[in-house]
């Protein structure tokens, strides 16, 4: 296995946890259920989301980070 394929695959696995980060964020604003009073029913805690941004952006950096480099072909295949 070439060095290419190992920093391809660790581009995917980033790729689809960044998706999954980002789908089980919670929407910033509180939308039609601040109507009823049931916006904070559903909120997480303060450090569950802190923790959630902080690795959300870590991947964030790892996937474009490794874009560019398999974008700019500076690893050999």
């Amino acid at each position: 296995m070439t060095v290419y394929k190992v920093v391809e695959a660790i581009w995917a696995i980033s790729a689809v946890g960044l998706t999954i980060l980002v789908l089980l964020h919670s929407p910033k604003g509180d939308g039609i259920g601040a109507i009823g009073g049931q916006a904070q029913l559903f909120s997480s805690t303060k450090s569950a989301e802190t923790t959630l941004n902080r690795i959300t952006w870590t991947l964030t950096v790892i996937f474009l980070s490794l874009t560019v480099v398999l974008s700019a072909n500076w690893l050999p295949r």
